[in-house]
């Protein structure tokens, strides 16, 4: 099962390291990812393996927007499924 990550906003140091961290530590495992520095806008997109994660998507969902929340970031995680299906060309 994977999962596609979105992060927006200014940036900071550390924000791939805290993303990263949360991931780590529910045992998710990044499979891709593409940053950009926009002047000083953050952007990134992760595609994630959560088949062997300790925490539901719903779980993650909350860490990750808590920490959105600490860094002043928009996060969000999708099933990547869905994630397709709301972005076909």
């Amino acid at each position: 099962m994977k999962a596609v990550i979105t992060v927006l906003g200014k940036d900071t140091t550390g924000i791939i390291y805290r993303i990263s961290e949360i991931l780590y530590k529910t045992n998710n495992n990044i499979l891709d990812l593409s940053q950009t520095i926009m002047e000083d806008m953050f952007t990134m997109i992760m595609l994630v393996d959560i088949s062997k994660s300790s925490n539901s998507i719903d779980e993650l969902n909350q860490q990750l927007k808590a920490l959105g929340e600490e860094l002043n970031l928009s996060v969000r995680i999708q099933h990547e499924d869905i994630f397709s299906s709301m972005h076909r060309i």
